[in-house]
């Protein structure tokens, strides 16, 4: 049984964010919820990750909506769910998120070889108004070079 592919992905995280390091979690899932995620009715726009006070993972305003035949074993859309990172990538992250104005922001949500859900996860810094300008200037330049290639090619 060939499973298509679920590749959601946090289209506003890299115009927001300045990405400093990627890392790749695996998510505790209920049933109901691995399922809704593998008809790919799910979205981690507003989401984020923070940590309890035990140094677990967790992510924040994910949604996953109720899957259609769960009846009353169905889950929580935003459920607050738990993320799996080896011990090492759990305490560095941890101890970078003690440096000011850094944050962990999920930007991509895709199932693996084996159908497991795993979640692209970066450490991210704010962008400033004036870095997201740059950001869309330099967007606008490589359009406008582009256009002109192709019209200097035909």
């Amino acid at each position: 049984m060939m499973q298509k592919k679920v590749n959601i992905l946090n289209k506003k995280a890299k115009f927001q964010y300045e990405i400093i390091d990627r890392y790749s979690a695996g998510i505790v899932l209920a049933g109901t919820e691995i399922k809704a995620i593998r008809s790919s009715k799910a979205s981690i726009a507003e989401s984020f990750c923070e940590f309890n006070e035990k140094g677990e993972l967790f992510v924040v305003n994910m949604t996953i909506e109720e899957y259609d035949y769960g009846n009353y074993y169905n889950h929580k859309p935003k459920a607050i769910r738990k993320l799996l990172l080896n011990k090492k990538e759990l305490k560095g992250l941890a101890r970078d998120l003690q440096n000011a104005g850094l944050t962990i922001i999920p930007l991509r949500l895709f199932l693996n070889e084996k159908g497991f859900a795993k979640l692209d996860i970066a450490l991210c810094k704010g962008k400033k108004l004036y870095d997201k300008r740059e950001t869309i200037k330099d967007r606008d330049n490589k359009r406008d070079l582009a256009r002109i290639k192709k019209d200097h090619n035909n």
